[in-house]
């Protein structure tokens, strides 16, 4: 895995940056195979990104007739969906058989196990792990870090943050009081390039726990994210960087 930590001046130029991440990883992936395959993530942070993808200047770099889009989690109702497609979707032009929501709408274990047979059949693997190959895992997945370290849904303590072969679980969150649909590490950690997005003063002392401590992913899920044959950035701005003893 390489690993890189990137500090933007600000959130305005963390989103330039992770905009210019997207562009660059959708064009690379179209001239290498075709296609582009992401992960997008939920939360607040992500949707300034969406937006800033949304404008001509960035979305005129990518050819969305061959971008097909996922999400990394999703709540019981699908919200994380409903954000992108109104920051981003319904913005560019990206055939609608390419988007591949999660049914959070669903009865939650249906939800995981739809998913990741639409995931299985994207990436043409119906058995075992993905494969470290062009066009058979994500090229791009974007996440994002909560304040007590969680990241997709992989929250403390919870099953999903070891799941060994499931690529989709759900899960009730009681620190959140509802069910949540998550990718696992199985799929996470097999892509081709992974970027955190964080910023905001609050994520500093979890951001160097993350990053600066000692490796207890079981407390800080987001440390389970190393991806054994891709590259991972964190895209952070200064304010979430205060406290990172390396910078």
């Amino acid at each position: 895995m390489r690993r890189t930590v990137e500090v933007a001046a600000d959130r305005g130029a963390l989103m330039e940056a992770g905009a210019s991440a997207f562009v660059a990883a959708a064009r690379a992936a179209i001239g290498a195979h075709g296609r582009f395959v992401t992960a997008l993530s939920g939360g607040s942070t992500p949707r300034a990104l969406f937006e800033l993808l949304a404008t001509e200047r960035f979305a005129s770099s990518v050819d969305w007739s061959r971008v097909h889009v996922c999400w990394g989690d999703e709540r019981a109702v699908p919200s994380n969906y409903r954000m992108a497609r109104e920051a981003l979707l319904d913005h560019v032009p990206i055939p609608a058989s390419q988007v591949h929501r999660i049914r959070g709408e669903d009865p939650p274990q249906v939800a995981a196990e739809a998913y990741e047979r639409t995931l299985r059949t994207l990436f043409a693997t119906p058995v075992g792990p993905p494969r470290p190959e062009p066009g058979a895992r994500f090229d791009l997945v974007l996440l994002g870090m909560g304040d007590n370290g969680h990241t997709a849904s992989l929250f403390p303590g919870l099953h999903a943050v070891r799941e060994a072969e499931r690529w989709v679980v759900a899960e009730s969150v009681a620190e959140v009081g509802m069910w949540r649909i998550t990718l696992t590490p199985v799929v996470l950690n097999a892509a081709a390039e992974v970027v955190f997005l964080v910023a905001g003063a609050d994520k500093a002392a979890m951001l160097h726990r993350v990053l600066d401590g000692p490796v207890r992913p079981d407390a800080l899920p987001a440390q389970m994210v190393a991806p054994h044959d891709g590259r991972l950035r964190w895209l952070v701005d200064t304010n979430a960087a205060a406290r990172l003893e390396d910078r």
